[in-house]
């Protein structure tokens, strides 16, 4: 099976499952195809799948990687002992996690093809990482509380793992709990991965953008509580701190010297 068959095989599929589909154009155009297969992909909801789904959109996700430009910790270049800054997108890092800042429900984001963190990791990864999502959310039986973090396979992405944390939604003006949410975010993504024992996890920009916590603070914070962590509990762990954003990346390079 070509590579466009496997595209057109799981838009044919995605829009087999809803009555609501039936009249839905598929685009001849590649670039729209590609768009129409992520959005079925981000609005479809945690339920069963055939084996023979996902052995095709394995393949034909593992494929679009081997076309794009993938990044791995020998790459980069330390800032610090056991820290790297690195301006990219995080679903193209090959490091052992991943974190996703992601919201209370913890199953993704579900607009279409939307330009946030959450969303773009559901959508490389594949279905299956909604589907984990979904039963570690039945498991706990509740909401995920901001600040504490979890973990799941990465499946297609390069990155073995990821994990997942809820941070802070800043109303208003910043507060001392928001600050100490922020940093209990970055301590449960470090102390999972140690009891995992992983030895490399990338960290976006957590609650920033969408989340409206100011960018130099929250960079301050992570690269705080980071180094803490480190000197405090003698991890081996390397740290890579990920941004997509110039500002950010200012940001960061000012704050590791």
């Amino acid at each position: 099976m070509t590579q466009e068959e496997r595209l057109h095989y799981l838009i044919q599929y995605l829009l087999s499952e809803d009555s609501q589909y039936k009249e839905l154009f598929i685009p001849n155009n590649e670039k729209d195809k590609k768009r129409l297969l992520r959005s079925l992909m981000n609005v479809r909801p945690p339920k069963e799948i055939s084996q023979e789904f996902l052995e095709i959109q394995d393949l034909y996700l593992q494929e679009e990687f081997q076309n794009q430009t993938i990044t791995s910790l020998k790459d980069l270049s330390c800032k610090k002992a056991q820290v790297y800054l690195w301006k990219g997108d995080i679903t193209k890092l090959k490091v052992d996690a991943i974190v996703n800042a992601g919201n209370s429900a913890l199953l993704g984001c579900f607009i279409p093809c939307h330009n946030c963190i959450d969303n773009a990791i559901h959508s490389y990864a594949g279905v299956q990482l909604r589907l984990e999502c979904q039963h570690i959310m039945e498991q706990q039986g509740t909401s995920e509380p901001t600040g504490k973090a979890k973990i799941t396979n990465g499946y297609n992405l390069p990155a073995k793992y990821v994990l997942h944390t809820v941070g802070p939604i800043v109303q208003g003006k910043l507060t001392e709990k928001d600050c100490k949410l922020l940093a209990s975010c970055y301590r449960s993504c470090l102390k999972v991965a140690d009891e995992h024992q992983l030895k490399s996890i990338a960290f976006c920009c957590i609650s920033t953008g969408e989340f409206h916590f100011p960018n130099d603070i929250a960079g301050k914070i992570a690269v705080d509580t980071v180094e803490r962590y480190l000197k405090e509990t003698n991890s081996k762990i390397e740290v890579v701190f990920n941004v997509f954003k110039e500002e950010d990346y200012k940001i960061y390079k000012r704050l590791l010297g």
